[in-house]
């Protein structure tokens, strides 16, 4: 058993030399990918890497906190419309990310106030209240686009402008890196623990000095400034937004990507926000994979056929959250620490 004998050797960010290398062939195979895949792909695995920074922040509040949100797509959209109106207004575009990160992170506050005397289903329904009227105001504002949406520039950086698939691949990499590194850090400091006792038991953690109303609070307005940064690389990335793409569905996703990825963990972050995103994706997406993509495409056409349904997305997701919750608690990355063990306990 690996024993951790004193605070710095917790702290540290890679354990060994076996680690640093693995890290640097991931870095490797990440700055490579965009050379020798085709641009579709490029585009895909951006799209994770924006619902990997959303899930991130999304894990700080569920995973590690304790805490329910159902309307997190607010944030995103919040993120993703103010980037759009303040670069339209004159702002560089890593000034109106940042931007538009922190007014998310002022909504999340808000919406954190009620949970200091809010829990479970309340609690839920109340951040379901908040996604729902993001959606609505937007929709019905003309300022926002309207249901019409808005038009979304290229990624300006005063002396130069990312258009293409490639630039905005590294440029979400570079915050999915800084994103995992921060919520690595923040769970190993003062501020992770006492997330992590609030949610154990919010009255031991009143009871050994945790300023309950603080922490639950800064949970939410951590967890917003995630969405919101993801919702300003999404806009870039995807070149339009309008209100449809802020639904209710759309936190449901996010929720089950820490769910099926595993609570509390940054590598099930990463784990659920890519499974499930090519689950919504579909077959098409699902063809990077050789044997699995084709059996998907043959069974959703064959259901739809049969069974007259529009889609087959939903059905699977949810029988893969039964699946993960009956039997594998911790998600994907306990099946992760499964195989782990397994190989380092092998051959006994």
């Amino acid at each position: 058993m690996n024993m951790k004998r004193d605070y710095y050797e917790d702290v540290q960010f890679l354990h060994g030399n076996g680690a640093k290398i693995c890290f640097f062939i991931f870095i490797s195979i990440l700055f490579a990918f965009p050379f020798i895949a085709p641009a579709y792909y490029v585009y895909v695995l951006s799209l994770i890497g924006v619902n990997v920074i959303v899930v991130l922040g999304l894990n700080i509040l569920v995973g590690n906190t304790g805490q329910i949100s159902l309307g997190h797509a607010g944030f995103v959209a919040i993120g993703a419309y103010s980037l759009v109106l303040l670069q339209s207004n004159g702002l560089p575009f890593p000034i109106a990310l940042i931007a538009g990160g922190c007014i998310a992170a002022v909504f999340g506050v808000i919406l954190g106030l009620p949970a200091l005397r809010l829990e479970g289903p309340y609690l839920a329904i109340a951040t379901l209240a908040f996604g729902l009227a993001i959606e609505v105001l937007i929709g019905r504002t003309a300022a926002f686009g309207g249901h019409m949406g808005l038009q979304v520039s290229g990624a300006d950086f005063g002396l130069f402008r990312i258009y293409d698939e490639l630039g905005m691949y590294y440029l979400v990499m570079l915050f999915v890196l800084i994103g995992g590194i921060s919520a690595r850090n923040m769970m190993r400091s003062k501020i992770g623990r006492a997330f992590q006792a609030i949610r154990d038991s919010d009255v031991a953690a009143s009871a050994m000095g945790v300023n309950l109303p603080k922490f639950k609070t800064m949970s939410f307005a951590v967890s917003a400034f995630y969405a919101g940064i993801a919702g300003g690389l999404l806009a870039v990335l995807v070149g339009f937004i309008n209100p449809g793409q802020f639904n209710f569905i759309l936190s449901i996703q996010y929720l089950a990507m820490v769910v099926i990825g595993g609570l509390g963990t940054i590598l099930g972050s990463v784990l659920g926000a890519a499974a499930i995103t090519l689950l919504m994706l579909q077959a098409e997406s699902l063809q990077l994979l050789p044997i699995i993509g084709p059996m998907f495409e043959w069974f959703s056409e064959q259901f739809m056929t049969r069974s007259g349904m529009p889609n087959i997305t939903w059905i699977l997701t949810g029988m893969a959250l039964m699946v993960i919750v009956i039997f594998e608690p911790l998600g994907m990355y306990g099946l992760w620490l499964r195989c782990k063990i397994y190989w380092k306990t092998w051959p006994f």
